[in-house]
């Protein structure tokens, strides 16, 4: 059912009629999806408990997600504690190797929060101005499901496929237009968002241990300058 439902455009068809659809929202070119983290509360596991701790102080799993312009899922990984950041999950998720390994177009991009690495297929706000281009994104999910409000009474590894079924779910909605509730939008949460800049924990992190990390991200705030400066 994941396979069917939820699938990340890799044909140029595909490709080119996801940008179409962001750059008639806000003149942004090349935008084939929004990326985004959403923490998932669960009980304390009996074990690695420390793991899934996150900086919230609550037990959860930390979810990264992908939509299209339409707000349908075409990308979910749902497996790591909430303690993990996002850039790890990214950095060892299929995404990367589809963008990196020349499986997707050229100038093919997806739009992330402060929370996530500047890469050349992957682009993030400056610290001056800071929008936020995907804020509320993993908050869809919860909004549409209220069990992923609250707290999942369940071992993480159950935990992880009730939000693999919310995520199939939630496409099966998009597709038969069913809309999210007024009743659910008031359910929202606002503690997903990652703040911060390209200094920010985990990038600085990340860049002290691993050299191929820090040349990556160098290229990507120069490629993101290069980009603001030739679109807008």
């Amino acid at each position: 059912m994941v396979r069917r439902l939820i699938n990340f455009p890799t044909s140029p068809d595909e490709i080119r009629r996801n940008q179409e659809r962001f750059f008639q929202i806000a003149g942004f070119p090349g935008i084939v999806g929004a990326i985004d983290g959403t923490h998932v509360q669960i009980i304390a596991p009996r074990q690695n408990e420390n793991d899934f701790f996150n900086r919230h102080h609550y037990h959860s799993l930390n979810v990264q997600v992908v939509f299209h312009s339409q707000c349908k899922l075409i990308d979910i990984v749902a497996k790591w504690p909430g303690s993990t950041h996002d850039t790890r999950i990214l950095n060892e998720s299929g995404l990367r190797v589809l963008f990196e390994n020349g499986h997707i177009p050229l100038q093919t991009h997806l739009l992330g929060d402060s929370g996530y690495p500047s890469r050349r297929w992957l682009l993030t706000p400056f610290r001056i101005p800071q929008p936020v281009h995907t804020k509320g994104l993993g908050a869809l999910l919860k909004r549409r499901f209220y069990v992923l409000h609250g707290e999942i009474r369940m071992s993480p590894q159950k935990a992880c496929q009730v939000v693999m079924a919310c995520a199939v779910l939630h496409n099966i909605c998009k597709d038969r237009q069913i809309p999210i509730t007024d009743d659910d939008d008031n359910n929202d949460t606002s503690d997903d968002e990652d703040s911060g800049d390209d200094t920010a924990q985990g990038h600085h992190v990340q860049a002290r241990n691993d050299g191929a990390a820090r040349g990556n991200n160098i290229n990507g705030i120069l490629y993101r300058q290069q980009f603001a400066a030739t679109h807008f």
